[in-house]
């Protein structure tokens, strides 16, 4: 009987337990937890969270936790989010711990192995959210239930928010800020849906560490004309004037801009790089040098990102028939902006460089821009030291988003959010939101022991002066 690769990497994943998982029991815990979340579909298709929501609420009330301290509350119908509170002595003020349940659909025809399938092939775990974000918040699922099995008992509350369209409508952290602030109220937030390490031939190299995000805005750029028949062309055409509008966007680009995050970030990221990267980021860092600004964007377009607004198009829709001119024709333009710039002087420059009035730009709903985390020491220095025990050598790189997380929101109502995911990948290897998802086998284990201590830390009473 014929089989093929992925059909046997399948089967060897289903009936192969690690053996470290049967003799650790937290590793067994938090694999089970893991696969359990990967198994239920928490894509926009599937149509809800609440069963994922709903199982962690079980683990945890199984494990001790009073009913009262795990509630899994609904924004919308069938969209169900869990917030649980580990109380503490009320020394010092909360801390919000955050992840997220859902993720993006994947298709089984784009797959080596099925999606919503937990598998474990070479080292790696694999299904959709494995690494967008289930696995923060397995991590996080397992960490209460460890810290409570030893009596652990913070000096400060621990809430962890679990949200339920972190990709779509980001509805629902808004919503518990706006509605039950006080289940969330803290001094600052952990996400575990941001940052994280990189890897070099399997070396740990970089720890990041998300202080900041770029501000996400999209346009819709429209073209209307009389059109008529395809036998005779005329010179306004729709889709030619929108064409020429893109191309004039395509060439454009937006200064150079750092803030104290990506500021940092490229000081810091100069140690690991080769000597002339190396004195680029400096020279950078230092004084927005224009030439070393131009050596790292023709470099690494996330280092482009990192330093810059940017705005690209990503859709296009025009016209109605093969053998009719075309009466309307539309692009996006999706833009990334650098916190403290204005969204309306970007699409002011965008309507300048441009310069036809018969683009009509039209924002797709208004933006939310938020402030950079401190950097405080509080909370970096914790962060570094842990890291520093786990993983010796590597480099703590604060880091500037180029995407959007709850962290928006949470920044926004006054909470200072520091993604600190602490799962390394190889550098080139992340397939967040794309086809066979996966995180390493140590490099899961590993993260979830290091937010462990990291809680420890932060959570343990402070000594006197």
């Amino acid at each position: 009987m014929r089989r093929t690769i992925s059909g046997i990497l399948a089967l060897f994943a289903t009936v192969a337990t690690p053996l470290l998982a049967q003799s650790d029991p937290i590793r067994q815990l938090e694999r089970e937890i893991f696969a359990e979340l990967i198994e239920i579909n928490t894509s926009d298709s599937a149509g809800h969270t609440t069963d994922a929501a709903e199982a962690m609420a079980r683990r945890l009330r199984d494990a001790g936790f009073p009913g009262a301290d795990v509630q899994v509350l609904h924004p919308v119908p069938r969209q169900g989010m869990l917030v649980a509170r580990y109380q503490g002595t009320g020394a010092a003020r909360p801390i919000l711990l955050m992840a997220h349940l859902d993720v993006v659909d994947a298709r089984r025809e784009d797959w080596s192995l099925h999606p919503y399938r937990f598998n474990e092939v070479d080292g790696y775990y694999y299904g959709r959210g494995t690494s967008d974000n289930k696995a923060g918040a397995a991590m996080l699922v397992a960490n209460f239930i460890r810290l409570r099995r030893e009596g652990f008992t913070p000096a400060r509350d621990l809430i962890i928010v679990l949200t339920s369209d972190e990709e779509t409508e980001q509805h629902s952290i808004q919503w518990i800020l706006d509605e039950h602030r006080d289940l969330v109220d803290a001094e600052f937030a952990l996400n575990t849906d941001g940052g994280g390490g990189e890897l070099k031939d399997g070396r740990p190299l970089t720890f990041m560490v998300q202080a900041a995000e770029k501000v996400f805005l999209s346009f819709r750029l429209e073209v209307r004309n009389a059109g008529g028949h395809s036998s005779v062309p005329v010179a306004d055409n729709a889709i030619y004037r929108l064409v020429h509008a893109l191309g004039k966007i395509e060439s454009h680009q937006f200064p150079v801009h750092l803030t104290e995050v990506s500021r940092a970030f490229f000081a810091r990221a100069a140690a690991v790089q080769e000597p002339m990267m190396a004195a680029a980021m400096t020279a950078l860092a230092e004084r927005e040098d224009p030439a070393s600004a131009e050596l790292l964007s023709a470099a690494v377009p996330y280092y482009n990102s990192v330093m810059r607004t940017t705005c690209v198009a990503t859709q296009l829709y025009a016209g109605h028939a093969e053998n009719a001119l075309p009466q309307l024709a539309q692009a996006t333009v999706n833009c990334r902006i650098v916190p403290g710039e204005s969204p309306r002087d970007v699409q002011a420059t965008l309507e300048r460089i441009v310069a036809d009035t018969a683009v009509r730009f039209t924002p797709f709903k208004d933006p939310r821009p938020s402030p950079p985390s401190p950097l405080t020491p509080e909370v970096m220095g914790p962060v570094q030291r842990v890291a520093q025990e786990m993983w010796p050598g590597t480099v703590m790189i604060p880091n500037q988003s180029t995407g959007a997380t709850d962290g928006l929101y949470t920044r926004n109502a006054g909470i200072s959010t520091y993604g600190v995911s602490a799962i390394f990948n190889e550098i080139g290897d992340v397939r967040a939101h794309g086809r066979d998802e996966r995180v390493g086998v140590e490099a899961y284990h590993k993260a979830s022991e290091y937010w462990y201590r990291l809680i420890r830390v932060l959570a343990s009473p402070r000594p006197q002066p």
